[in-house]
């Protein structure tokens, strides 16, 4: 559970207190109070300059001599106040806490509502607001008020005014932190808190009567109990501790709030507040002597964390410390309280404010919206669709460039088959022309016997050249006629030992069909 930030404005009296349920405890973190000095309305976050000096002997409590007493009225939040509190508050013990305004009067003013009471709250609240205006002629909004159920007939109304010096303390800290706001869970009422608490930690016999008294610096609340219910809560006494001097008229007051309230008599008192002297404790017996009268304790919670002197002035925290009771056991739905959250404030904690204009334009924005992402998701698909075709593609490219490669190995090779074959096909018609000559050769010097070949050679142009012997002129003619010789260059008379020859060279055209004769 989130820890709660308690804020209690009284006058210039100022309390915080930090709390937070663990293992089912309350704690008590921190508690500081402080009296406002509202000499100048807050308007920036910047800090101010303090000196050390300034603030020598301050430790929790801190108080301001020679400020004129305001009579109940308002003050506005000085800057220097909130930088002061933010020096005692870390901004991590802040960052994730919740806080709550607690307020008594003059914010908060108390009506008894007896008339039917209705099982719907929005009717009942409608029935006091009614009420209201027509008994006291007061016009309350409907997010401002809120009652408990004293008994079947009776309904114990609160409303709030929208100046609150504990929701601008708030926000001015907020500011301070350089925080757009802090969450306010709830507004808390003072009186029907510290009530409740009292009620639920104590067994009272229906007929007893209690008074609660929280004595201030500069006023006293009274509230009174019948039983265990709430019966009365007085107005604000002008007292407190800067101005007792004599316990007389406090005392007086106290018996007039009596009468005014049908409280016939007091079988107990609690005393919290600022004041807890023996002296009020001996007044309170010597006036009623009958009376049981204690100081407030909060045995039941946890104040492990503060200092003896905190513990010892724990009562003084009284509102604050009820109120964030009060909102713990709402949470967990064992008791509902007095709450308010007015508009204004509800506003404020907006991450987006929203005006007629824009709820006007808030359709367009969904339709626009829902446009927008049907468009992106088709692109998107459409996206998909595309990539996974070049995906393909790319592997149809890839097969397609090894086949390719295929073919040009394949095309190098019937390249070279065809070169070979033209070489072969080449070599095969020469080898022809050759043997047909050289077989026609061959058949002359068959026959004639007198006709030899030395050497064959071959020159330009298809031209062949033959030397060789014969034993006969007639022989060399007759072999030119037939082979189709161009020419017989030479011949020569050389005998061979005693028989007449002859040494010749020739030469003669050849193609396919043999030699031609030039």
């Amino acid at each position: 559970m989130k820890p709660i930030v308690c804020v209690s404005s009284e006058g210039q009296d100022t309390k915080i207190v930090i709390l937070s349920k663990e293992k089912g405890k309350v704690k008590v973190k921190k508690t500081f109070s402080m009296t406002m000095t509202g000499f100048d309305t807050f308007d920036d976050a910047q800090t101010n300059e303090f000196s050390e000096e300034s603030f020598a002997g301050l430790d929790a409590e801190m108080s301001f001599e020679g400020i004129e007493e305001t009579n109940n009225e308002l003050k506005a939040v000085d800057k220097s106040d909130v930088t002061y509190a933010s020096q005692y508050f870390t901004k991590d013990e802040l960052k994730n806490a919740e806080f709550i305004p607690v307020v008594t009067d003059p914010i908060v003013n108390h009506h008894n509502y007896s008339g039917k009471i209705e099982k719907s709250k929005k009717k009942n609240i409608q029935a006091i607001l009614d009420d209201l205006a027509k008994t006291k002629n007061i016009s309350v909004p409907a997010d401002s008020i809120d009652y408990l159920t004293i008994n079947d007939k009776t309904l114990h109304s609160v409303f709030i005014r929208e100046d609150n010096t504990s929701v601008d303390f708030i926000n001015s800290l907020a500011e301070q932190n350089n925080r757009r706001f802090y969450k306010i869970a709830t507004i808390k009422n003072s009186e029907t808190a510290l009530a409740r608490y009292i009620s639920k930690t104590n067994k009272f016999f229906e007929e007893d009567y209690t008074l609660i008294i929280n004595t201030g610096s500069e006023s006293s609340k009274l509230i009174f109990l019948k039983g265990n219910n709430l019966a009365h809560i007085g107005s604000s006494l002008d007292i407190g501790t800067k101005d007792i001097h004599t316990y007389d008229v406090y005392f007086s007051k106290i018996l007039l709030e009596m009468e005014n309230g049908n409280i016939p008599k007091l079988d107990n008192v609690f005393l919290c507040g600022e004041d807890n002297s023996e002296n009020l404790v001996l007044s309170f017996y010597g006036t009623f002597p009958e009376a049981n009268v204690n100081e407030l304790q909060f045995e039941d919670l946890d104040l492990t964390e503060l200092s003896d002197e905190q513990r010892d002035n724990i009562s003084s925290f009284a509102f604050a410390i009820t109120a964030g009771l009060e909102y713990f056991e709402e949470k967990e739905s064992k008791y509902k309280g007095i709450n308010f959250l007015p508009k204004y404030i509800q506003d404020n904690q907006k991450i987006i404010h929203f005006g007629w204009h824009s709820i006007v334009v808030l359709p367009i924005l969904f339709a626009a919206a829902y446009f927008f992402t049907v468009q992106i998701l088709d692109n998107r698909q459409h996206i998909i669709e595309q990539r996974s075709e070049i995906s393909r593609l790319e592997i149809l490219k890839a097969q397609n460039e090894q086949i390719v490669a295929q073919m040009e190995n394949y095309s190098a090779k019937i390249s070279n088959f065809d070169n070979t074959q033209a070489i072969l096909d080449s070599a095969t018609a020469g080898a022809a022309v050759w043997g047909k000559m050289l077989s026609n050769i061959s058949d002359f010097m068959e026959r004639r016997r007198n006709f030899w070949v030395s050497t064959l050679g071959t020159n330009k142009n298809n031209m062949v050249s033959l030397k060789g012997h014969t034993l006969s002129r007639n022989v060399l003619t007759e072999f030119v006629d037939i082979n189709n010789s161009s020419s017989l260059n030479t011949i020569t008379y050389e005998p061979l030992r005693e028989t007449k020859a002859y040494s010749y060279t020739m030469n003669f055209n050849i193609n396919t069909d043999g030699a031609n004769k030039k």
